[in-house]
C-alpha cells in the first residue's frame, strides 16, 4: 500500500500540472472502488478551477472552486494498496484499470489506475478536515505537533505492542508497516514492547526516528515494493536503504545478526534481535 512518502511524492509530482488548471471534463470510467463513486459528481467538477493540491495522512486533497457558483469544495483522493495518479496527454490510451480522468484545460489528464479498486473518490464541501474520513485523525508525523511529548502521554496505559500504536492513525497519521519497522529499528526498541513501558528517552528516540526515515523516503521518492510508481511513472529508491522490512533471515547492516520475523497484529514485522531492545 502506498504510505505516507509515495502520497507527498504524488502530492508534489501532480501539484505543478494541476494547480490552477480548470477541469474541462470528468470521466468516470469505473464507479465501483472502495465506497461506490456517486455519478453526480460529474457535473460539480466541470469547469471547475483546483486551487490546491495537498495532503492529509494518506489522502490527496484537491481544492476545487467553480467561479460560476462561486462555491469551494474539495476531492478527497485515497490511492488504495495499488493505485497511482499519473499526469498524462489526453489522447493516451486507456489501460485496463484507469478508472477516471480530470481532462484539464492544459490538454492533459490527470488519470488514476487502480487494479484492486481499494481506492476512493470523495467530494467534500465546507472544511474537509470534519469529513468523516479526516476528523478524527492525529497530528501529522513532520509536524511540530508530534513530538516526544505529545506521544510519552499518548503512549501511557497503552498495553498494546509499540509498533501498532504508532500505525494507529488516531495517534499519529501516516506511519504504515514499513517505515513502524524502519524507525524502530533506527530507534534501537523491539515492535513487541508495550508502548506504556517505554521509557522518555526511547519515545524522543523513536519520534526522531519517524521523523528522519520518513523525510528521507520522501526525498527518494518513496519505496517501491510491488505496484507503486509516482506521478511521472519513476519508481521509489528508498527500498535500497532499508534496513529491516523484508529482509528475513539476511545479515543486520549494523550487527551481521539474521532479521527475524513475526507477524503482529496481523502484519508482518520485521526486526533485530541484538540492536533493537
Amino acid at each position: 500500500m502506498p504510505e505516507l512518502p509515495e502520497v507527498e511524492t504524488t502530492c508534489r509530482g501532480i501539484a505543478p500540472h494541476v494547480c490552477a488548471r480548470r477541469i474541462e471534463d470528468f470521466l468516470l470510467h469505473e464507479t465501483r472502488l472502495r465506497w461506490p463513486v456517486s455519478r453526480t459528481v460529474v457535473p460539480q467538477l466541470r469547469g471547475a478551477v483546483i486551487k490546491s493540491v495537498r495532503r492529509r495522512a494518506k489522502y490527496l486533497l484537491l481544492d476545487i472552486e467553480r467561479t460560476d457558483a462561486d462555491s469551494h469544495a474539495t476531492l478527497i483522493l485515497h490511492l488504495g494498496m495499488s493505485g497511482n495518479l499519473r499526469v498524462l496527454p489526453r489522447a493516451t490510451p486507456r489501460l485496463k484499470h484507469d478508472h477516471f480522468d480530470l481532462l484539464l484545460d492544459s490538454g492533459m489528464t490527470l488519470r488514476f489506475n487502480d487494479p484492486r479498486r481499494f481506492g476512493s473518490l470523495h467530494l467534500a464541501s465546507g472544511d474537509p478536515n470534519q469529513h468523516p474520513l479526516l476528523a478524527a485523525l492525529g497530528p501529522e508525523p513532520l509536524d511540530d505537533a508530534f513530538d516526544a511529548e505529545y506521544l510519552w502521554h499518548r503512549s501511557r496505559a497503552r498495553r498494546v505492542a509499540v509498533k501498532p500504536f504508532l500505525m494507529n492513525g488516531h495517534v499519529v497519521v501516516g506511519v504504515g508497516n514499513i517505515y513502524a519497522s524502519e524507525a524502530l529499528f533506527r530507534a534501537g526498541v523491539r515492535p513487541g514492547r508495550q508502548a506504556r513501558h517505554l521509557k522518555r528517552d526511547e519515545i524522543a528516540r523513536i519520534v526522531a526516528a519517524i521523523k528522519q526515515v520518513l523525510a528521507m523516503a520522501i526525498k527518494v521518492g518513496g519505496t517501491t515494493l510491488r505496484d507503486y510508481v509516482g506521478a511521472d511513472g519513476t519508481p521509489g529508491y528508498f527500498k535500497q536503504k532499508l534496513f529491516v522490512y523484508e529482509r528475513t533471515g539476511e545479515p543486520c547492516r549494523k550487527c551481521g545478526e539474521a532479521i527475524r520475523h513475526r507477524v503482529q497484529a496481523q502484519r508482518s514485522t520485521y526486526w533485530c534481535h541484538t540492536c533493537q531492545r
